[in-house]
């Protein structure tokens, strides 16, 4: 009998001591869990049983939570649990092929599938030749089941890497907001196309994330767009500056939603690491421990493997130092990546990171 427990571990990443490092955070008024405590992409209560199913070879717990959430028309769900299925699947696709080769027209086991072949294709060296070759598996996602706007992010990230052209990915974007108007997976798809074909277009990039949020409902993960637009201007050093308040709103504004999800939970998790990142350039590091309350001991590698090797290692390092900031009262030191030497960045701007990615 394989231990349920172990595999979950095997899904998700503890942090561990690092030699001779000892010294703690000074105390401050907010808890938080510690070292030890913090795991790294941690699945959450839905997902974990699927990834335990697919590490056995049995594919059904996963064909059973993508298909529960085409029932409940839970996409965003659906979107995150694509993507990590189909990143287990690239180092154990047994479980996949095995689905695959049972139920060849399952909607569930198409859109996997598709992601997986993005995913390996985005990868590859030829990558524009690599991602073209995919097209019909995408077209078979894409018909698998025509409300879903899952199959449609996938396309537009697709049409980025094989570099389409603005008349075709306006249709694409047009068939994804037909079936879902506020999906945050094709709105953040539509922005990374934007950003990648208006280098360094910030300005145009956040009036789009703009519109995008001032439509979306209130509790949309889409509300957190501008945040990413923010993030993609802070990471990137070319093209004009843009005014430090629409940075502060973006921030703002995805602090109010993060405020009204659940508290500890690990797929609000991205969001808060994301704000809580952005906040710390914009030197608001008790906001930034804030976040880093609401999110407990979920730490994810997107913002973190940004500017590091080990992004569990790196928000541990972050977390510290914003504990230590907040409970001096002074800047944070040790950290060239948040906390320039000397003197401020030009309009408000913290250190470079890489910019780009899938």
């Amino acid at each position: 009998m394989v231990d349920t427990m172990a595999l979950l571990h095997g899904f998700t990443r503890t942090s561990r001591r690092r030699g001779g490092a000892t010294d703690a955070a000074p105390p401050v008024s907010v808890a938080l869990p510690g070292d030890d405590e913090v795991l790294l992409d941690a699945p959450d209560d839905a997902l974990g049983p699927a990834l335990l199913g697919a590490a056995r070879g049995d594919h059904t717990p996963a064909a059973e939570l993508l298909a529960a959430t085409r029932r409940t028309d839970a996409w965003e769900h659906r979107d995150r649990y694509t993507r990590r299925l189909a990143a287990f699947a690239r180092s154990r696709p047994e479980w996949l092929d095995t689905w695959r080769a049972l139920a060849p027209h399952d909607p569930d086991a198409l859109l996997v599938d598709a992601q997986r072949a993005v995913d390996r294709a985005w990868d590859s060296p030829a990558r524009a030749e690599s991602l073209r070759e995919v097209s019909p598996l995408l077209t078979a996602a894409a018909r698998g089941d025509d409300r879903d706007p899952v199959p449609w992010r996938l396309a537009l990230d697709h049409a980025r890497g094989a570099r389409a052209g603005h008349t075709c990915f306006e249709e694409l974007w047009e068939a994804a907001v037909r079936r879902a108007p506020h999906h945050h997976g094709c709105h953040v798809a539509a922005l990374r196309y934007l950003a990648s074909s208006w280098h360094g277009a910030h300005r145009e990039c956040l009036d789009f994330a703009d519109r995008a949020a001032q439509d979306a409902p209130e509790d949309s993960l889409t509300q957190a767009l501008p945040l990413r637009a923010a993030f993609g201007y802070l990471t990137d050093d070319y093209g004009p500056e843009v005014p430090r308040e629409r940075l502060e709103a973006a921030a703002d504004r995805a602090a109010a939603l993060s405020a009204r999800l659940p508290a500890g939970q690990s797929w609000p998790a991205e969001l808060r690491n994301l704000l809580t990142y952005v906040l710390i350039r914009l030197e608001r590091r008790q906001d930034a421990l804030e976040q880093l309350r609401l999110t407990g001991p979920y730490a994810t590698s997107f913002p973190w493997d940004r500017d590091a090797e080990d992004p569990l290692g790196r928000f541990l390092e972050v977390r510290r130092e914003v504990c230590a900031s907040v409970a001096s009262g002074a800047p944070a030191a040790g950290s060239g990546a948040f906390v320039p030497a000397s003197g401020r960045p030009r309009s408000g701007r913290r250190g470079r990171l890489r910019s780009g990615d899938h």
